[in-house]
């Protein structure tokens, strides 16, 4: 099984979405291929230059517009060479973090990831699942103030990716017994993904 961890928070020491994502990548066992990206890595932001790169069609794009997107291609391939996506999702002001907004704004390409039809957009990423870690101090997931959970699902089912397992560590503040129980479910969901590599 191939897996693309994607890391969102900005601590790279002290984060409860790591230690959780670490408990189900370990749970996989060796056999388990992981490619790791690092989001407190920052990614470029999609600008005037990146929409006129990808708004060109592929064989009339300029050298500048090939690098320009060369992120962008490099994280679809990521995408596209995966079998399971784990992220890590801290809460940051009851929404996504800055790092994967960016990340999500560099994957959603039409012909790359979607691509519309008269129905509307496909996702084009099939066949793949994605585990999410829902991690937040003070924001119940569900909630009137979650802004996060509703958007990344819709975003993965957009590219296609409509196999997402959240597992919440909601309120820890509060609560902090949450963050056993997400470790407790995240060390399950690796022995069933394991029995499902060894079947």
């Amino acid at each position: 099984m191939k897996v693309l961890r994607i890391d969102a928070s900005a601590r790279d020491s002290g984060s409860h979405s790591r230690v959780l994502i670490d408990h189900l990548v370990e749970g996989l066992g060796p056999r388990a291929e992981v490619r790791v990206r690092d989001l407190a890595q920052p990614l470029r932001h999609v600008d005037a230059a990146w929409i006129a790169a990808k708004d060109t069609p592929d064989e009339k794009r300029n050298e500048n517009q090939r690098e320009t997107l060369s992120l962008s291609d490099q994280l679809i391939d990521e995408l596209e060479a995966s079998d399971l996506i784990v992220i890590g999702m801290p809460i940051y002001n009851f929404g996504v973090p800055a790092s994967l907004k960016a990340w999500i704004d560099q994957v959603c390409r039409a012909r790359r990831t979607f691509a519309y039809s008269e129905s509307g957009p496909t996702g084009l990423l099939k066949g793949k699942r994605a585990v999410v870690f829902y991690v937040s101090g003070g924001t119940r997931m569900g909630s009137d103030i979650d802004f996060a959970s509703g958007y990344l699902r819709h975003i993965l089912e957009f590219i296609g990716i409509d196999d997402v397992q959240f597992i919440r560590a909601d309120r820890h503040i509060f609560d902090p017994d949450v963050l056993v129980q997400a470790a407790e479910e995240a060390s399950r969901v690796a022995v069933d993904l394991r029995s499902e590599m060894a079947a």
